[in-house]
């Protein structure tokens, strides 16, 4: 049976009100296309293939466009963070941004066949004015469950957290990687070990 769009559209509005999740239509709902614009840009790279470098830079923009680098720098390093000289800041937060790419343009280096689907509508996480935003990545027989929680920098939804196989926090993860680190050689220690990973993945 085909079931028209109005028709859609109420069911989606009828599981919202059985379960309680507010939802955030697709159509216009800004969190949604950060997180799908990503993918686009993701994919794209990995279809392009071949040597580190050039996808490294192919994919920089779509990745500082989507995730709150700042942010996310801050959460990573903890609240010491907050008191740090902004020369600091910005060398932690500028290796940080090296390190997600890097990240990204090592684990998806080529393209075959992924396929990423990202949810239609993102999901309200009161109190908070946070969203969660649901995709999953299809990998020849699996599917890897991968949530993203956003918030709204400066007028644009951006991602904070990502939630590895749905509800592993990577930035919690990052943290407890970080964490000695900093205590024992402070912004400038942590700086050198996060663009050593870096490297490491560019390679």
């Amino acid at each position: 049976m085909t079931m028209s769009r109005r028709e859609f559209s109420l069911l989606l509005a009828s599981a919202a009100v059985m379960t309680g999740a507010p939802v955030a239509w697709a159509q216009g709902d800004p969190a949604v296309a950060t997180v799908q614009g990503f993918y686009d840009a993701l994919v794209a790279q990995m279809k392009k293939g071949g040597p580190t470098r050039p996808r490294y830079d192919m994919l920089k923009p779509a990745v500082e466009k989507a995730f709150d680098l700042p942010g996310m720098t801050a959460v990573a390093v903890g609240p010491s963070f907050a008191g740090l000289p902004d020369a600091d800041k910005k060398a932690l937060t500028d290796a940080f941004d090296r390190l997600t790419i890097a990240n990204y343009v090592k684990n998806f280096d080529a393209f075959g066949g992924e396929k990423f689907t990202v949810d239609p509508a993102s999901i309200a996480r009161p109190p908070s004015t946070d969203k969660l935003v649901k995709s999953t990545l299809k990998t020849g027989a699996d599917t890897i469950p991968f949530n993203y929680r956003m918030h709204e920098v400066g007028g644009a939804w951006k991602i904070e957290d990502i939630y590895l196989n749905g509800n592993i926090s990577q930035m919690a993860q990052r943290r407890s990687d970080f964490s000695a680190t900093f205590a024992a050689s402070g912004a400038a220690g942590l700086t050198k070990k996060i663009n050593a990973l870096a490297d490491q993945m560019l390679t």
